[in-house]
């Protein structure tokens, strides 16, 4: 199976795990870099990946 060259905000959402709104919010800020073909807004496999990669590492437990 070949890996898609781009996903549509939904598809981005599924794939990644992260909700329709934050993937939204995230192009609005310029953090998630997404691509218009006619009136759909499509986000490439890469740059989800490089948006993801980029989050910060999750910290668990108190600082002694």
């Amino acid at each position: 199976m070949h890996k898609p060259l781009a996903y549509h905000i939904d598809e981005a959402a599924k794939v990644s795990g992260i909700g329709r709104s934050k993937i939204y919010e995230a192009v609005g800020e310029g953090a998630l870099k997404a691509v218009k073909c006619g009136r759909r807004t499509l986000i490439k496999t890469e740059d989800l990946e490089a948006f993801i990669a980029s989050l910060p590492a999750l910290v668990t437990g108190r600082a002694a």
